[in-house]
């Protein structure tokens, strides 16, 4: 019997911790970053509380964070119906994160994995203002809380999906950025709306009209993703100052990123390398 491809043994395995039992999807995510060792954090953001989980990395492994943003997860149940759930139920960033073996932060959002019943929160947090002010503002202050109580000199910024959109939100905001790595990302939020016939994300900001000078930035896109296809977003990416762009054959918005994640990471290891080498001379 031939032996299945890795990515559909991943995501069988992955797909096993995430149906498992009758709990809420925030606990299935918690019961996931616990078998793949992540220590969980709950990290303040500007009045809000934020769910997180942290994996020191290999020794040796560099003084590199990396950041870790999941996509917009389920802001609805369907045109017409909110969800009073947002939080992912295919978390793609954190199990690509398990095969990273250098120090790494998965950062939730405002009213994510539990706390949509927080104080402060409200649906328009995860459907129009999604991308709103509050929302990096929140991201940016407990990034730089946990920055602030450990030392690490470059920080390189990971995004699916609407996760690609507030990377490229936050990497002016830090000066320890290096690199910004986004997959299927929606770097253009008026365009994804008109595409898909959406209404406007009003109160968002739109990372089209975000640059961070001196930022290196990799954008994968997948040839047959449907929800962010290249079609569209490709021309925009290529529009990005210091931006390389990538269409992957055979990918979709959640499928087959793990096959080329370690390459993307030791990309992003080479740009450190080269920085540094550079300082040296």
């Amino acid at each position: 019997m031939k032996r299945p491809p890795n990515r559909f043994v991943a995501a069988a395995l992955f797909s096993v911790l995430l149906i498992a039992g009758c709990a809420s999807p925030a606990r299935r995510i918690e019961h996931a970053a616990a078998r793949f060792g992540y220590r969980p954090l709950n990290l303040e953001g500007n009045g809000f509380r934020l769910a997180a989980f942290f994996k020191p990395g290999a020794t040796g492994a560099g003084n590199s964070l990396h950041l870790y943003l999941e996509g917009d997860g389920t802001p609805w149940l369907s045109r017409r119906t909110i969800s009073d759930d947002p939080t992912p139920r295919d978390p793609v960033m954190l199990r690509l994160m398990a095969l990273d073996e250098g120090p790494a932060l998965y950062l939730g959002r405002p009213c994510y994995y539990g706390h949509s019943a927080d104080l402060g929160c409200s649906p328009a947090l995860w459907t129009h203002r999604r991308y709103g002010p509050e929302v990096v503002d929140s991201l940016a202050h407990a990034l730089r809380s946990f920055l602030s109580k450990n030392r690490f000199e470059r920080l390189v910024l990971f995004g699916h999906s609407g996760g690609g959109a507030l990377a490229v939100l936050l990497a002016p905001r830090f000066p320890e950025t290096s690199a910004v790595v986004t997959l299927a990302g929606n770097l253009d939020i008026e365009a994804w709306t008109a595409h898909h016939g959406y209404s406007s994300l009003a109160g968002s900001l739109n990372p089209a009209e975000i640059n961070a000078k001196g930022v290196i930035e990799y954008h994968y896109l997948g040839e047959t993703d449907r929800i962010v296809p290249p079609s569209v977003f490709e021309p925009i990416a290529k529009r990005r100052p210091q931006a390389q762009v990538f269409v992957l054959p055979n990918f979709d918005h959640h499928c087959c990123w793990q096959e080329v994640w370690k390459g993307i990471l030791q990309k992003t290891a080479d740009l450190g390398s080269n920085s540094a080498s550079a300082h040296a001379q």
